[in-house]
């Protein structure tokens, strides 16, 4: 059963990222009004890029001795999303109960823990 935690948890992590993405990238007025609140004129590339960056990380948390570099990017999208709820959104967003950022704190927490469990495979942690 613990062999299979880390692929339960890159399961969860990925789903939660992915399943925003026919959104971001279809354009949904959902999308554009919450990345129009964090990025104003820029909202389409932010929108989009950040669709991008979050298909990249949930991509390589399931390839083999790149988990990490999913594990960071994960991090640092999750913390972004944070950040601009306590900052600009607000925890709930659309009447969603506060779901979308519930969402990014239990993905950043899978990040940092599936960073911690592949940290044998960060180069420059072994040259520490």
């Amino acid at each position: 059963m613990k062999k299979y935690i880390p692929l339960l948890l890159k399961i969860i992590a990925a789903v939660i990222m992915l399943q925003t993405l026919f959104f971001k990238f279809s354009g949904a007025q959902e999308s554009v009004d919450l990345f129009t609140k964090v990025a104003g004129e820029n909202e389409a590339l932010m929108r989009i890029g950040t669709g991008v960056i979050e298909l990249i990380a949930s991509i390589l948390l399931f390839v083999p001795n790149k988990t990490w570099m999913g594990a960071i990017l994960t991090l640092g999208l999750m913390g972004g999303a944070i950040m601009s709820h306590l900052t600009k959104i607000g925890i709930e967003h659309n009447n969603d109960g506060g779901v979308l950022f519930i969402s990014a704190i239990v993905t950043l927490a899978i990040g940092g823990v599936l960073l911690i469990m592949n940290k044998k495979d960060v180069p420059f942690l072994n040259k520490i």
